[in-house]
């Protein structure tokens, strides 16, 4: 093709293998030094669920004397917003308002420091005038310092209040000094009840009440710092309650809930599957080799490339957690690629008669740009992922980064070490002996080679089934539901209530001022008890239930409200979330009550349901009726459970709660959805819904996941395009033409059908977890386009035509194209097989990758020498 000489002196500027030879003992040396160094750093990662993210959020809660929800949206909400809204960082701004009484709610960009996000909002607040008496206070939250474990504590010989002593006196103080432990909650305090019986509610008053298993208990619960790991604090925390056992002989101390083990467990899982994909990896070398010292030559880069990726991800401070043991699974089998086309290419020029050292020499030359384009391509798609912005890229920095510096690590192994012990440890072939290659791989080469043949001569027919094929793909998209994250069978789940409080002077949930008012004494905290005492009774008639921890009343000052957390048996028969919608459906209706039963949140986001749209407007009746029209009909929809809308007190004219977003009045449509229905295609129906009553000066916005999911479809879209620009530069700069990389860039496409139909076929969705896989295609799937251009190019350059040059190129790179893409897929089969804790993180990464690289391999290897076939023809037309 052209500029046929131009790549000689990049080959010979990517060939380090000549050095690493030349210097062989420092060589081998420098990776003794790498190994031992990622042994040390890998003992200092931590395990984690996800990585580390800051999700900071500064609340301020006012009051002011006003008596009607109006008029404190107009003295104190909005004064307090219009103050605020300009606050650097700031990304959303919400507010609840109450007669008397707002919460605004300032959510921060992720990652921005929280004491100076706090700072900035006690600043701007001195600045403002506010109503006669009125006064606020600032709660920063950061969403990270959540409960990381909490014990229920028992004993058949003292009451409540000698175990409430004992627990303070003993228990708390013992946790508390723990290192990442920012505060213990005892809950269930009776002295707390008794100082608030007859309070119709309590603001700030932190009463709670706790039953565990049906029976009324005391617990203690263990708030973790935000910067700390959740499994060496619950680790920490149970090494102390074994102490307290022992000390402790009438106090029973029984674990109530913890999101460790499913951490855990959710590790454990990634880790065997990922030690899985090393052995499969491997295993699939042999038989193409038959060889079992290239074969081990091939299988050292695994370990090594890991142990060097553990060093930088020691540097970044990642974890150990899902995303990045995805990313290390994920590339099992792509870091064994560059070793096995190194030894692959050193094999056959052994086999043709060469000495090992001459074919290390030969090999690596002829080899070298193939391995170092291959690469660099894979982290220009790996390396804007880490770049990325928002929630999604704070979420998948570790990802880019870990794929990257894997990639790196192996392309390095493969160009210096694999070499070097191919010298030492591969043996010359006698003159004598047959070559077993050749029984193997003749007859298969020999059907491609007609294939290739064929094609090259029916140019027409060939295009015209890869546009028919990717055209198919993409019109499998829309028959693909469109998810968020997977819903996870964890086995544990929570069922929250809400109480009414009832309409009294003052507002709603405010303590009355006049202690001898003649309205009905209420107390909510008794009334929420006799509503979860129901509740229980349904969810542990259950055979699958193994235990219920019961919170009545939370330490926000809310009476009315509870929490049943519900654990599962560990040989449970049905899923989480078929569980769940039986629940649904079973559990009693209460006047008034409102139940919701919903999955453990990745990241406490303040209770959002997944569903969630915002209706915008500033007329309260229109948006309330608009609300409850939308509610009314999505709740005739299957897969839609728990409907909830903001605004239901304000009824006959009277207004008793405000909702704002972004300084504007808003009414909140949330919900639940059951196990068959993905939230893309739920919020398609709630919008189409919405679209159908919503009157002309009612507007609709996304918000909780919904919201997530458009950003994360619009993140990755853009990334793909910044990723495939990156490759196609990388490209031209490496081969010195543009053609090469249109060609190699004719792969992409190719890839879209196979992992379109591995989506359908295995029912999964197409979502943040999948795409990730479709970006990872996009780094894998040109490489096999590279050996077959890269070797046609120098073939070529040797005075073959053109023809000739294709149909020797293509058997010859065959077997490494099957070896790589091979290798790659059984290293992604523990994943998509979906075994274990988090499988249905993983699997749809892994489906999407295995499909795409089998439609892009198989294709391809004919499609792609007769694009360059026909380019090649019409740029020597246009040259002459």
């Amino acid at each position: 093709m052209v500029k046929l000489n131009s790549s000689k002196s990049a080959r010979e500027r990517f060939n380090i293998s000549k050095l690493a030879i030349d210097f062989s003992w420092l060589t081998v040396s420098f990776w003794i030094a790498v190994t031992v160094a990622g042994v040390l750093a890998f003992s200092s990662l931590k395990y984690a669920l996800f990585p580390d993210i800051t999700f900071p959020v500064v609340v301020v809660n006012a009051t002011a004397p006003l008596t009607t929800a109006l008029d404190t949206e107009a003295k104190l909400t909005q004064p307090l917003e219009e103050r605020l809204r300009s606050l650097e960082g700031l990304e959303n701004i919400r507010s609840s308002t109450y007669p008397s009484q707002t919460a605004v709610s300032l959510s921060f960009a992720v990652g921005t420091n929280l004491e100076t996000s706090t700072r900035s909002v006690e600043t701007a607040l001195k600045q403002l005038t506010l109503p006669e008496k009125a006064n606020y206070k600032i709660i920063p939250l950061n969403l990270n310092e959540s409960a990381a474990i909490s014990y229920a504590i028992e004993s058949p010989n003292q009451s409540l209040t000698a175990l409430s002593q004992l627990a303070k006196n003993q228990i708390v103080p013992a946790i508390a000094k723990l290192p990442g432990v920012l505060k213990v909650s005892l809950l269930g305090d009776p002295t707390l009840k008794s100082a608030n019986t007859n309070a119709t509610a309590l603001p700030g008053g932190g009463a709670t009440l706790v039953r565990f298993n049906g029976q009324e208990a005391l617990a203690f619960q263990v708030i973790k710092r935000g910067s700390a790991n959740t499994l060496e604090v619950v680790s920490q925390v149970e090494t102390a309650v074994q102490k307290l056992r022992t000390n402790l002989k009438d106090v029973k101390l029984t674990l109530a809930a913890t999101q460790a083990e499913y951490i855990r467990h959710a590790t454990q899982s990634t880790i065997d599957a990922l030690m899985e994909a090393v052995l499969l990896s491997i295993v699939v070398i042999f038989p193409f080799l038959w060889n079992w010292r290239a074969t081990l030559i091939s299988a050292l880069a695994i370990p090594t490339s890991l142990l060097a990726t553990f060093i930088v991800m020691a540097i970044f401070g990642f974890n150990l957690e899902t995303i990045t043991l995805l990313a290390l699974a994920l590339v099992i089998g792509s870091v064994i690629d560059d070793a096995i086309i190194d030894v692959e290419n050193i094999m056959r020029h052994i086999e043709d008669g060469e000495s090992p050292r001459q074919a290390a020499f030969s090999a690596t030359a002829e080899i070298g740009l193939t391995v170092i384009a291959t690469t660099a391509t894979a982290v220009a798609v790996f390396l804007p992922i880490g770049l990325m912005g928002g929630v999604v890229g704070q979420f998948f920095k570790p990802f880019g980064i870990t794929v990257s510096a894997a990639m790196i690590a192996s392309t390095l192994v493969a160009r210096t070490l694999s070499p070097v012990l191919a010298i030492y440890w591969l043996k010359p072939v006698a003159s004598s002996s047959v070559r077993r290659e050749g029984t193997k791989w003749t007859a298969f080469t020999q059907i491609y080679r007609n294939l290739l043949h064929w094609s090259l001569n029916h140019r027409k027919i060939v295009i015209g089934l890869a546009i028919l094929s990717f055209i198919a793909g993409m019109a499998i998209v829309p028959l693909i539901p469109k998810g968020f994250i997977p819903k996870l069978d964890r086995g544990e789940f929570n069922i929250t209530y809400t109480v009414p409080l009832p309409s009294i002077p003052g507002g709603v949930g405010v303590q009355r001022e006049n202690p001898n008012s003649q309205l009905p004494t209420f107390n909510p905290l008794n009334d929420s008890l006799e509503v979860a005492k129901k509740l229980e009774a349904v969810v542990r008639k259950s055979p699958a239930v193994a235990t219920v921890f019961t919170t009545v009343g939370s330490r926000e000052g809310e009476p009315n409200k509870g929490t049943l957390y519900v654990k599962l048996k560990d040989d449970h028969n049905i899923s989480t979330a078929e569980l769940q919608d039986q629940f649904r459906s079973t559990l009693p209706v209460l006047p008034g009550v409102t139940t919701s039963v919903e999955d453990i949140q990745f990241v406490d986001t303040g209770g959002q349901k997944p569903l969630q749209i915002a209706l915008r407007g500033n007329n309260l009746q229109a948006l309330n009726q608009a609300a409850k029209a939308i509610k009314e009909r999505i709740e005739k929809r299957p897969g839609f459970a728990d409907v909830t809308v903001t605004g239901e007190a304000n009824q006959q004219g009277q207004v008793f709660q405000i909702e704002r977003l972004n300084n504007q009045r808003v009414a909140y449509v949330s919900a639940n959805l059951g196990k068959d229905l993905s939230l893309g295609d739920a919020t398609d129906q709630v919008v189409a819904e919405a679209e159908a009553v919503l009157p002309a000066n009612v507007s609709i916005d996304l918000g909780a996941d919904s919201a997530r999911q458009s950003e994360v479809f619009s993140s990755f879209g853009t990334t793909l395009i910044l990723s495939a620009l990156c490759i196609i530069l990388v490209l031209i700069l490496l081969f010195r033409s543009w053609v090469d990389p249109v060609v190699i860039g004719v792969s992409l496409p190719l890839a879209i059908v196979g992992a379109m139909l591995a989506l359908l076929f295995t029912k999964s969705d197409f979502g943040m977890i999948s795409l990730i896989g479709f970006v990872f295609l996009l780094g894998l799937a040109n490489k096999n386009a590279i050996l077959l251009v890269d070797y046609i190019n120098q073939l070529r350059k040797t005075g073959l035509s053109k023809q000739d040059a294709i149909l020797q190129a293509g058997p010859v790179r065959l077997r490494p194209i099957m070896m790589t893409t091979a290798s790659t897929i059984l290293g992604m089969l523990p994943l998509a097989l979906g075994f274990g804790a988090g499988a249905e993180l993983r699997s749809p990464m892994a489906i999407a990758i295995a499909g795409g690289l089998i439609s892009s391999t198989i294709l391809s290897l004919i499609v792609v020498p007769v694009v360059y076939a026909i380019l090649d023809d019409w740029f020597s037309s246009h040259k002459t």
